[in-house]
């Protein structure tokens, strides 16, 4: 186990964690842009699951070198390692990638037929002006959102997105010129207990989560009504592990998600319900340069390939996150920090007309 304990992630004085000392666990803390640290948590690993990355689309907007760092040349330096090393064991590469490597998901428009398109990143312009629906390319109709299949091609829209597309595309060059199997599994909106309560550029249940139990309020981007899919951390897990054990070559990219699709406003409802306490949001017509209006899985080939189907509905995972979160103490809340430095770096707007 490699890690650098970030301290976005864990807070300033992360020390090791209780899983560290476990029997079955070999940790290193490092990072992976040093190739010594690669070198050493490579010793005797049979399969590399790859989890490391920087996260959060805004903040990658204006952290580009850091984001590309981790995540471009930190897989490099983990494909280099095992070109260099002359006691490789590893046999499967796993590489967790993001639904953000679609930019938009897949699309249908009901008025002139057309069957399947993938949108254009909406504009500063689109955004500002409150269109916040994508439009047909070929009548200018309102889309109507559909399942994202690993087939649909790659229309990153923010710096994150466009790293972890080159972590895929160097994970599948490098392991097919090092003759190891690999399996790219592009992660939804992942939820549950143990997820950071304080990193203000991730994980939206956290946020949300926090602001609930002291009342404040939730700003609501948009209209409220864009849409993600979220998957629970332990079918997340499951279907890592499903990969790690499947017999035969997998070569090739993977969606997990829940397949559904949950409004952001309906999913702060849910939560609030979860919690036990109210969700007092509020539509604000805000929004963030490089954010996706809608996207939802097809998750046939994670069945087909993998054998597997989540298992945790929604309702269930956030009663189990809801009581995780009221075991521990609040996180500290830094989203309103976090949004005036996108407003400061203009990358956050406000639509001026009725929300």
């Amino acid at each position: 186990m490699l890690d650098n304990l970030s301290e976005q992630i864990h807070g300033k004085a992360a020390g090791e964690p209780t899983w560290a000392s476990h029997p079955l666990v070999d940790f290193v803390r490092g990072s992976v842009t040093e190739r010594s640290d690669w070198v050493r948590a490579l010793d005797g690993v049979r399969e590399i699951v790859h989890l490391a990355a920087e996260t959060g689309t805004a903040q990658s907007m204006y952290e580009i070198s850091r984001y590309t760092t981790c995540n471009a040349i930190g897989t490099g330096l983990m494909l280099e390692a095992l070109r260099e090393s002359t006691s490789s064991r590893v046999r499967r590469v796993l590489l967790a990638s993001s639904r953000s490597i679609y930019g938009e998901g897949a699309y249908r428009c009901d008025h002139c037929g057309l069957a399947r398109t993938i949108p254009d990143a909406r504009t500063g312009g689109d955004l500002a002006a409150g269109r916040w629906e994508p439009r047909c390319p070929v009548c200018a109709a309102t889309l109507t959102a559909i399942p994202t299949s690993e087939s649909d091609p790659p229309r990153t829209a923010s710096i994150y997105a466009a790293t972890k597309w080159t972590q895929e595309e160097y994970v599948r060059i490098g392991c097919a010129s090092l003759g190891i199997d690999h399996a790219i599994l592009r992660l939804q909106n992942v939820y549950g207990e143990g997820q950071s309560l304080q990193n203000p550029y991730t994980g939206i249940l956290s946020i949300f989560s926090n602001r609930i139990r002291v009342g404040s309020e939730l700003p609501i981007f948009e209209d409220g009504l864009e849409s993600r899919d979220f998957v629970h951390v332990e079918d997340v897990a499951w279907s890592f592990l499903a990969a790690i054990d499947r017999a035969d070559p997998i070569a090739g990219v993977i969606n997990v998600g829940s397949g559904r699709a949950t409004s952001v406003a309906e999913v702060a409802h849910q939560l609030g319900r979860a919690l036990g306490l109210e969700a007092r949001t509020r539509v604000t017509g805000q929004y963030r340069l490089g954010d996706i209006r809608h996207n939802f899985a097809d998750i046939s080939r994670l069945q087909a390939v993998l054998g597997y189907r989540p298992q945790i509905s929604l309702e269930e995972g956030l009663g189990r996150f809801a009581r995780w979160v009221l075991s521990r103490a609040h996180g500290v809340d830094r989203l309103d920090s976090a949004n005036r430095e996108l407003v400061e770096r203009g990358l956050m707007g406000v639509y001026e007309g009725e929300a």
